[in-house]
């Protein structure tokens, strides 16, 4: 026979203790995984504005992190693509002046072949992307900075045609190349000639522009080419390798000063590491919860709780016979 006891109000109290024991070993279990107080409001108190000020600059940190990480990784193809576009040239106005010392036709022909495909792989390389951006477009990064090669060659094909001698050509070739709206910038470049971004480099850089008048020039003289003003050792040829020549000079320049971009990336992102761990060390004072507390805490409300169990255990099996003795 069992009898219902005065002792209701006891197991409703202990089912009470129960729930919030359960609520507190869920979140020391959480903050003993986080190392995080889980109601952050409650532990910081008057300080949760100090707290989120802190929060905020490690975010920002992160933040600017990956903004230079992403010129970094701009920078480095820049690199990769003008140190591709200089071994493509080689020592192709060299050969060139050799052979027209030497007056070998088979080694002048071969550098015209090497210098069109040099010329060929440099518009590829111009037209070099990182994600969706055009690297060599200017500020016109959602444009793809040069067209098709044989439009160039046709163009330099068609001024070399009509130049009466060798300064008429180098002329007609300056303005080609420096007009803005025309020649160049109106038949083959569709970038800017500006940049907002100094680590990027134009198609009207001379750099470029220097780089592919030389190559052009080399290319267009060969035999199966009729022009004249390129035949033999002439002016327009060898000031063609000259020029070729302070192409690559300046392409080593412009490598040079990404390299120092790259360098002050470097420190600059050696200084964000210092600045994030004295932010994290001064946000983890104010909000971390120590795991092992956070364990040792979980334990001793893990026997509680067993404790809990056992009393409420004992109080809903409680006969008469139980209760009198």
């Amino acid at each position: 026979m069992r009898l219902t006891l005065p002792i209701t109000h006891l197991s409703s109290g202990l089912s009470e203790t129960i729930v919030r024991l359960r609520d507190r070993m869920d979140t020391t279990s959480e903050e003993a995984v986080t190392g995080r107080y889980k109601d952050m409001t409650a532990h910081l108190s008057g300080r949760i504005g100090q707290a989120m000020l802190g929060q905020k600059a490690i975010d920002d940190v992160a933040n600017e992190r990956t903004q230079l990480t992403l010129k970094e990784t701009r920078l480095e193809i820049i690199q990769q693509s003008l140190t591709a576009i200089d071994d493509n040239i080689g020592q192709l106005g060299v050969r060139m002046k050799s052979a027209l010392g030497s007056e070998d036709f088979t080694a002048r022909e071969s550098v015209v072949r090497d210098a069109k495909a040099a010329l060929a792989s440099t518009f590829s390389v111009l037209n070099t992307r990182h994600g969706e951006r055009y690297l060599f477009s200017g500020d016109a990064t959602n444009t793809k900075p040069v067209g098709d090669v044989d439009i160039f060659l046709g163009d330099v094909r068609s001024m070399a045609a009509s130049a009466t001698d060798a300064a008429d050509f180098a002329a007609q070739m300056d303005a080609y190349f420096d007009t803005p709206g025309s020649g160049w910038q109106a038949n083959v470049y569709s970038g800017t000639a500006t940049a907002s971004d100094p680590a990027s480099l134009t198609g009207t850089d001379p750099a470029i522009t220097q780089t592919l008048q030389g190559l052009a020039v080399l290319a267009l003289s060969g035999s199966d080419e009729t022009l004249p003003l390129l035949n033999g050792n002439s002016d327009t040829l060898i000031a063609a390798t000259e020029t070729l020549a302070d192409g690559q000079a300046a392409l080593t320049n412009a490598r040079a000063e990404r390299g120092i971009l790259q360098a002050q990336i470097e420190s600059s992102k050696s200084a964000l590491d210092l600045e994030e761990t004295v932010l994290t060390h001064s946000f983890n004072q104010m909000t971390a919860r120590d795991q092992y507390e956070a364990a040792s805490e979980l334990k001793r409300l893990e026997t509680s709780l067993e404790a809990s169990y056992t009393l409420t255990a004992r109080l809903a099996n409680l006969s008469l016979l139980n209760f009198m003795r």
